[in-house]
């Protein structure tokens, strides 16, 4: 176990946390690793990173010997749906499960109460994983954003918008009403990111996106978006706008630009990369989820390699099942290599770099979080290296994709606040969360069971 321990050197420089004697990646331009490293924190922000002579240069009010296990940028979940959580494992191979599972479902369970339960149940799980920051698209986003402040995340949280009534909207100008009166209220919040969420092109109109578009430029919000993800949306798309693909799409009505963070991009040709680049969007690359679904393989290795702005997600837990992106790691690795018929495509590093500076890249953030270096917010993990799985450990970058998973993490440091030290929650009950969740089944079961499918 990693211990906590005071310092008396009065004569060193302050600081609020030293973490000593670890293996630190500190995923900076240069992939700077410091084999014996330091990292200082004060307040909120990393204030030194650098070798073991720095945990003698500073006095701080605590400081924790890792007994070199690595320490990294904490990870980054560019897409989810984190309240879906109480639906986990429902239809799982029902084919077009979306239109007809998922949102019959949530028409007759979605509420605040629901939002809230998946939420906290889902926030535990990212957090034991080495989650620090994740961008959410679902309703009643205000619920999510009370949860992650309490237990200390950081998130990206981006209201829907759809066509269709939903359960805090009869019809998307509602949902942008919602949005806005969320934006206004989180708008000073120091970790939390209010955000439109429009579902996807083909379950909004034009009209709708190009609002979404000017909003989001005035009020100068991101916005999170399924994006080239399925036939039907192609299709759809194709007769709106005389063949368009998705992302042509949105770029012929003024819809494509940097605020926008786009979920999948499955279905898309090299002028779809070149137009998403020019467009400065973010990509959030869903492994997991989408190669369950069928739905195909996002040429994520060929953006990467061609500098735009693209990490990783999860997706909605009724999708890839997990909201854990250390158990990503090894499926983008290995399925990348298969597509390509390369064994040397997607390297370990560039993996690492997608789950962390890759993913404060595509939520425009990369001035912020994303890598250990001084100034930036001090969001960082500490993965255990003494679990069988890991040893030994020759080179770090290979261990945590090829053979690390979420178990393995056991610290983790939000905003300079330990919540998480030892796998044991700090800032919430994690067994009264779970209890909630799972009393909370039992209605999910009678609604499921009282509409005759045969998916339990």
């Amino acid at each position: 176990m990693s211990g906590i321990i005071s310092t008396s050197c009065w004569s060193a420089a302050n600081a609020d946390l030293v973490l000593t004697n670890g293996y630190v990646l500190t995923m900076n331009q240069d992939k700077t690793v410091y084999p014996h490293g330091t990292v200082v924190i004060k307040g909120n922000k990393i204030i030194a990173v650098g070798d073991k002579s720095l945990a003698t240069q500073y006095q701080a009010k605590q400081t924790m010997d890792v007994d070199g296990d690595i320490i990294m940028p904490g990870l980054i979940n560019t897409h989810t749906h984190v309240s879906m959580t109480v639906f986990r494992s429902l239809a799982d191979d029902v084919p077009d499960r979306l239109h007809r599972y998922i949102f019959p479902l949530e028409a007759k369970l979605v509420s605040r109460d629901m939002v809230r339960i998946g939420a906290n149940l889902g926030n535990v799980e990212m957090v034991k994983g080495g989650v620090t920051t994740y961008a959410d698209m679902y309703y009643f986003e205000d619920e999510v954003a009370k949860t992650v402040d309490k237990i200390g995340m950081r998130a990206v949280l981006g209201e829907s918008v759809i066509k269709f009534p939903v359960a805090d909207a009869k019809n998307a100008d509602e949902g942008i009403n919602y949005a806005l009166k969320f934006i206004n209220e989180y708008r000073n919040h120091p970790r939390i990111t209010p955000a439109f969420a429009p579902h996807a092109p083909y379950t909004n109109t034009t009209e709708t996106l190009q609002k979404v578009a000017k909003l989001s430029e005035q009020e100068n919000v991101p916005v999170l978006i399924h994006l080239a993800e399925t036939d039907r949306e192609q299709q759809v798309i194709a007769e709106r706008s005389n063949g368009l693909s998705p992302v042509q799409y949105m770029k012929s009505i003024g819809a494509l630009n940097s605020h926008v963070v786009a979920a999948h991009m499955i279905l898309v040709d090299d002028k779809d990369i070149e137009t998403a680049k020019q467009a400065d969007i973010g990509v959030a690359h869903n492994m997991s989820a989408n190669i369950k679904a069928a739905k195909g393989v996002a040429p994520a290795l060929k953006m990467y390699d061609q500098g735009l702005r693209i990490g990783l997600g999860t997706d909605g837990p009724m999708s890839g099942n997990t909201l854990s992106i250390i158990d990503e790691l090894n499926q983008v690795a290995k399925v990348h290599k298969l597509v390509n018929h390369d064994r040397a495509a997607m390297p370990p590093i560039k993996v690492v770099d997608m789950a962390t500076m890759g993913g404060a890249r595509a939520l425009h953030m990369e001035d912020k979080i994303g890598s250990l270096e001084i100034g930036k917010l001090a969001d960082l993990i500490v993965i255990d290296t003494k679990a069988p799985n890991m040893v030994p450990m020759y080179n770090p970058y290979s261990a945590l994709v090829y053979s690390a998973n979420s178990a393995n993490v056991k610290d983790s440091i939000v905003d300079g606040k330990l919540i998480m030290k030892d796998r044991v929650m700090l800032t919430v009950d994690e067994d009264q969360i779970r209890k909630e969740a799972l009393d909370y089944t039992e209605i999910v079961k009678d609604t499921v069971i009282k509409s005759g499918e045969k998916v339990l």
